[in-house]
């Protein structure tokens, strides 16, 4: 049985090369370890931040080391590998989510948590708020993709496989990740949505695109980046949703918890990638 495919119509039909690829194919696998990666990386972000009390500040200096380390990793690969590729989607997905909350909350009482006094050592947060924190990643996401658009190169994942081109894509991926953050905290915190109402809300956008599929007219690499940011905030409504106390809503199973239920099922996927490769490969 044909296996089925979200979004997946980036497929143009290009000359076989010699040229390994770097970068996954986009099936519904790759959609579900998307949502995986980005819900562990809300839970495991305010893990660091939160919970263990490092603080927004010095926990996105740490994240956003780690995610250079993995980027490196990824980038010296000379062919696709699940388990760099997917470490660097949560390395972006963690730092995404306390680079944000570094952008948009502060030290004021409905950002800490009940007895706290404040978010850790360093800067306490900028307190930009979700709407301006989303509009200036908004705008340094049309940046990159006006640059990408400039250099001629493929936004088609299959086929980038240039150092420039995996530049650019990750770069998108960061900001797309950290946006994503900002729109699902939004959600769940200021719209009166909450975490469930939110996450339903993003799942039918979601839906739309696919929907969108058959538009002719509609392109759908424009589909595949669009759904790439929704499903950030997807993540963080339902990692929030699974963490917060049962009062604003959630399921209160805490960031510890949460996030090891998620490495487990993110490492399961990653290993099943990493089997089907084998396989592809062997064939």
């Amino acid at each position: 049985m044909q296996q089925p495919k979200v979004l997946t119509d980036l497929d143009v039909a290009v000359p076989a090369t010699s040229v390994m690829k770097k970068l996954p194919e986009v099936t519904l696998a790759f959609w579900i370890m998307k949502i995986a990666a980005t819900t562990l990386g809300e839970t495991a972000g305010d893990l660091f931040s939160q919970t263990l009390g490092l603080g927004y500040f010095l926990t996105t200096v740490a994240l956003f080391l780690i995610f250079v380390v993995t980027l490196v990793v990824q980038l010296r690969s000379s062919r696709y590998n699940p388990f760099f590729y997917w470490t660097v989607i949560l390395s972006t997905s963690m730092a995404g989510t306390t680079m944000s909350d570094f952008m948009n909350r502060d030290a004021s009482s409905k950002y800490l948590s009940a007895g706290a006094t404040s978010l850790g050592w360093g800067p306490q947060g900028l307190g930009l708020g979700y709407p301006s924190g989303a509009a200036i990643l908004l705008s340094v996401l049309v940046v990159i993709f006006t640059i990408w658009r400039l250099s001629g190169m493929t936004f088609q994942i299959r086929d980038i496989v240039t150092f420039r081109g995996e530049a650019l894509f990750w770069s998108a991926i960061l900001v797309s990740n950290t946006l994503g953050t900002s729109m699902g905290d939004f959600l769940s915190d200021s719209s009166g949505l909450g975490y469930a109402g939110g996450a339903l809300l993003v799942t039918g956008a979601l839906a739309v695109l696919v929907a969108l599929m058959k538009v002719p007219v509609v392109p759908n690499v424009l589909l595949f980046w669009i759904a790439f940011v929704l499903t950030r905030p997807l993540g963080a409504t339902a990692g929030d949703f699974l963490t917060k106390p049962a009062a604003k809503g959630g399921l209160d199973l805490g960031t510890a918890g949460s996030s090891a239920v998620l490495l487990a099922v993110l490492l399961g996927l990653m290993a099943y990638a990493h089997v089907r490769e084998r396989a592809a490969a062997a064939s």
